[in-house]
């Protein structure tokens, strides 16, 4: 097991910011970390990288404790920081070396990671010239340029286009595939549901919800039917009294509360002689589960 959080807590003057959380990551892969404004996910993220102190509880790393010294960790801050009158290549060549990386090692790694993140134009550039995507992603590049061993991406999509976000999930799997641990914080549920197998979700500093996101979701019922036809079904839709999510060119999200209702909806629309492309019962989403944990 390499990352270990154990019964951790932290608390600044009169408030609990982290109350008894545990949680940890036995092989390389991503790890959800989930929560709202104020949850105590940021907190988390610097006890375990070595940055703020915990009150109480162990946090090790292959069964040392976590110190700045032991983990090479890379980070990428939800808060955003480039030097904005600096020329990008200076600026990346700077955080290589304070990463203990020689110059000719940070020139190659450079390199490699302008080129991947298509970023090659804007290396000789002061950073206030690049759009806000252009320059998360040279901020991507100083938490990865050192090749580490744990990396915790706190909001790493956020504000990018879909191209980008594209490039950017290319190389977290890639990272993966080599054998990095990545704790992920993001508030699209959409993309943890994409990446992450386990997860845990904080509310006010406490763990309401944490394990592998596959077994959560099958402990919740069936709430929803998509059902793709080829001519309009409302009619039919509401002689069984179901709430209609969404609907788009005949593909209609259906809310159910037994699935009963979803067989034989799908029976009345196949009696009609309507073609059906695609039925499908769902479970609640990442989404759903979050709001129903957390919504108050």
């Amino acid at each position: 097991m390499s990352l270990v959080l154990k019964n951790v807590s932290k608390s600044f003057a009169e408030k609990q910011a982290v109350d008894n959380i545990s949680f940890s990551m036995e092989k390389p892969g991503i790890y959800g970390l989930l929560g709202t404004n104020g949850a105590g996910k940021t907190t988390t993220i610097r006890m375990l990288l070595g940055i703020i102190k915990k009150d109480s509880g162990e946090i090790t790393w292959k069964g040392k404790a976590v110190d700045r010294k032991n983990v090479n960790f890379g980070y990428l801050p939800e808060e955003r920081g480039v030097y904005p009158k600096t020329k990008i290549i200076d600026q990346l060549m700077y955080f290589a070396e304070l990463k203990g990386m020689k110059k000719e090692e940070a020139k190659t790694a450079i390199e490699k990671w302008a080129k991947e993140l298509k970023v090659e134009e804007y290396m000789q550039m002061p950073a206030e010239k690049l759009s806000k995507g252009n320059q998360q992603k040279i901020q991507f590049m100083t938490a990865i340029i050192h090749n580490p061993e744990l990396v915790v991406l706190d909001e790493p999509f956020s504000g990018l286009d879909p191209v980008n976000t594209e490039i950017l999930k290319n190389i977290i799997i890639g990272l993966i595939k080599n054998g990095t641990y990545v704790i992920m914080s993001a508030h699209q549920m959409a993309t943890i549901e994409e990446f992450c197998s386990d997860i845990l979700i904080l509310d006010k500093g406490k763990t309401v919800l944490q394990g592998n996101l596959k077994e959560i979701k099958e402990t919740y019922p069936a709430n929803r039917v998509e059902i793709d036809v080829n001519q309009d079904i409302r009619a039919l839709i509401n002689e069984f009294n179901l709430e209609i999510e969404t609907e788009a060119n005949n593909k209609y999200i259906v809310k159910i509360t037994e699935e009963e209702k979803a067989h034989e909806l799908l029976n009345k629309v196949v009696s009609r002689g309507i073609s059906v492309n695609k039925f499908e019962i769902k479970k609640p989403t990442l989404n759903d589960i979050f709001i129903e944990k957390v919504g108050e």
